[in-house]
């Protein structure tokens, strides 16, 4: 008995992880990063949108790909209040980020850190990890969905546009149905006053 309720935690979280939640969503910690020609930014500045902000090597192919892929879901709902944010954690970073949005013509801010700031952001005792590392932060600073660690069933299918986009689009509908429902309160507490 004393083996299957751990049995049955651990299958519990799986199955939240493979759905693509994280086990709770939790508050963002703070991060501070260069964007160049702009200076340090910290992650709470970009509280009020939807933020996908991935960890990313400039030199690998697949950070590579999946900013080509958020450059594309940045022009289609950014007007909706989602923002990417790519942040270059490989060695001199810090000299490759400028080209690499120009080489991948990036349409949103690309700016750089040190690896043992991503290593610490994300709550990790060990350094070993695949990039890109993404995590969708809802308009509140909480992460609701995120990578896992190492590269696995789950990060495969988080990593696909599909999810990705099915994702975000839930995050910028929750806004959505708060703004509809606060709208419709006021207008039944308008209603009310009249009657």
């Amino acid at each position: 008995m004393r083996v299957l309720a751990p049995l049955a935690a651990v299958a519990m979280a799986s199955a939240l992880l493979i759905a693509g939640e994280t086990e709770a969503p939790h508050k963002a910690p703070e991060l501070a990063f260069n964007i160049p020609g702009q200076g340090q930014k910290l992650l709470s500045q970009y509280r009020g949108k939807v933020v996908a902000l991935s960890f990313i090597w400039t030199t690998c192919p697949h950070c590579q790909a999946e900013s080509k892929l958020m450059t594309k879901l940045q022009q289609e709902y950014g007007p909706r209040g989602f923002q990417a944010l790519d942040i270059a954690i490989n060695d001199n970073a810090d000299l490759l980020v400028e080209n690499f949005s120009k080489e991948f013509q990036v349409n949103f801010p690309v700016g750089w850190a040190l690896k043992t700031q991503m290593i610490s952001f994300r709550g990790w005792t060990s350094e070993y990890y695949v990039v890109p590392q993404l995590l969708l932060i809802d308009r509140k600073g909480y992460v609701r969905y995120e990578t896992p660690q190492r590269e696995d069933e789950t990060w495969d299918k988080l990593m696909k546009e599909d999810a990705i986009r099915q994702h975000i689009e839930e995050l910028l509908g929750q806004a959505n149905a708060t703004s509809h429902s606060h709208a419709a309160n006021t207008r039944i507490a308008l209603a009310k006053k009249t009657s």
